[in-house]
């Protein structure tokens, strides 16, 4: 019966050996196997038959995921595996001799392992790569896969975002031997096992092996550099960021839909202009702080924050015009033509009140018989009021609407001459008692007229700013509406993959 550490070493296929009563002798023949293998092997030593040969070292990169972009510090964080294979002579052994051992695991810090380093690496290690068993079978192939969470810089080119396209670069190579000691090959990456990133696309991995030659040496340093291409994922920026601007800017347009008396036009411009400064924060908290280039969201911001400020300005003269003050003066000539009659007639745009004709009098009358109450005016010579103004007589002018039925006369003719005389006498002196009261009514009734006159004329004058106000008003709607469609459809689809990204993610 087999006890205590002798059943711990029947394993993997040491279970397919035992036949019939035989057991198997791989642990003897694998604890041999060990000693002799180590027995004069020297970890420092290049394995090599050739010293003058260098040796093949292959290399593939197994990406699995991308866990972050950090595109403030322009640092790429990846999990990937680094797959090493080459050739030890001094670990092969004659699978005849030791039965049952096809292949061995030694620790990298006893064999001769390549000191394959990321060139680029951001972290603080330097290296992040975990240290696994190296896998060696009989005829000495040796295969290394170190895994690794691997912090890469990466140049972040933030001009078209958030449809821009990322290629960030993994530089591997030896850090001490040159090209004649060993043979850096590259392999394409596997991304068989790649799991997708809610942010980014990957759109491959296209690796390409160099030699660089330094001025210090003549010997070549070979790496291989592999190129993760992604693409951004534009729903969440699409949603979060553009939306939200297109709206804005859409309210920025409804200031010059407000009615000027209702006093809040400055307001909602400033109150759109405060919001866009916030996104404007939000966009400069994700990206670097570069100058290299500005990115494609931050154009698009600053167009209409452009536009948003320049309707504010706008806004300050339309209310400007629309509460002028007509003792300040009338509207210039130049500015009439180009309001009132160019910009109007352009618009389609009619003065209030423009269509509305105004009403005729019925009956037309001679400036003969015009007068203040049909009434003429004449002056009495020789007599001088009190006031120092003429004494005016009064006659009853006959109008051809309403002819004068004068009884007093009739009634005069059928009667004496002195009764006539005396009621003449009589209407004279009335007529002089109540003249300097008659003057003073022409005097205020000359002043309201002038009053309103004047009235009319300011009124006159404040409809004209008001026109040119809403003339202004509705120009710079259409002039800022065709503005801001030009600059969305302009700036936003100058980005090579903006209709892809549209495609993909939005469908």
């Amino acid at each position: 019966m087999i006890r205590g550490p002798a059943v711990r070493m029947i394993r993997g296929p040491a279970v397919r050996m035992i036949r019939g009563p035989a057991i198997s002798q791989q642990g003897e023949s694998q604890r041999r196997l060990y000693r002799d293998l180590l027995r004069n092997y020297n970890r420092l030593e290049r394995p090599v038959v050739n010293d003058s040969q260098p040796l093949v070292v292959e290399l593939q990169l197994s990406l699995l995921q991308i866990i972050d972009v950090d595109e403030k510090n322009q640092v790429l964080i990846t999990n990937a595996w680094l797959q090493m294979s080459w050739v030890d002579v001094y670990l092969s052994w004659d699978q005849y001799e030791y039965p049952g051992v096809q292949n061995l695991r030694f620790p990298a810090d006893q064999i001769w392992v390549p000191d394959i380093l990321l060139y680029n690496s951001a972290d603080e290690r330097f290296d992040a790569t975990f240290h696994t068993n190296v896998l060696v079978n009989y005829s000495g192939s040796c295969q290394y896969i170190p895994p690794g969470i691997l912090k890469s810089t990466c140049y972040i080119d933030v001009r078209w975002f958030p449809f821009d396209v990322q290629k960030c670069d993994l530089k591997f190579g030896s850090w001490t031997h040159s090209g004649w000691l060993i043979d850096l090959q590259m392999l394409e990456a596997d991304i068989s096992n790649y799991i997708s990133n809610g942010e980014w696309d990957l759109v491959g991995v296209p690796g390409k092996r160099n030699e660089m030659y330094y001025e210090c040496c003549k010997e070549p340093y070979p790496d291989v550099t592999y190129t993760i291409t992604m693409r951004r994922r534009t729903l969440y920026y699409g949603l979060n960021l553009l939306i939200p601007c297109v709206l804005i800017s859409g309210l920025a347009l409804l200031v010059f839909l407000l009615p000027a008396d209702s006093g809040e036009k400055i307001s909602l411009g400033i109150t759109v202009l405060l919001s866009l400064t916030v996104f404007m924060l939000l966009v400069a908290e994700i990206m670097p702080a570069t100058s290299d280039s500005v990115p494609l969201i931050a154009q698009y911001f600053a167009s209409i924050m452009v536009i948003v400020g320049l309707s504010v300005v706008v806004t300050v003269l339309v209310l400007q015009f629309h509460h002028h003050d007509p003792q300040a003066g009338k509207m210039p000539k130049w500015v009439r033509v180009v309001l009132l009659n160019w910009c109007a007639w352009f618009l389609r745009m009619k003065k209030p009140g423009e269509n509305i004709k105004p009403l005729s009098c019925k009956y037309s009358y001679s400036k003969q018989q015009l007068s203040v109450n049909s009434l003429e005016v004449n002056v009495l010579p020789g007599h001088q009021p009190s006031n120092g103004n003429s004494i005016y007589s009064y006659h009853a002018v006959e109008s051809p609407c309403c002819p004068p039925q004068n009884d007093l006369g009739s009634k005069a003719g059928k009667g004496t001459r002195p009764l006539a005389e005396d009621i003449e006498l009589v209407q004279k002196k009335a007529l002089m008692d109540t003249l300097p009261v008659m003057v003073k009514i022409l005097e205020e009734v000359q002043f309201i007229a002038m009053r309103f006159r004047k009235q009319d004329e300011g009124e006159e004058v404040c409809s004209e700013w008001k026109f040119a106000a809403a003339v202004i008003d509705r120009l710079c709607l259409v002039a800022f509406t065709l503005f801001a469609i030009v600059c969305t459809f302009t700036i936003l689809m100058s980005a090579p993959n903006f209709i892809e990204a549209v495609s993909k993610d939005f469908a």
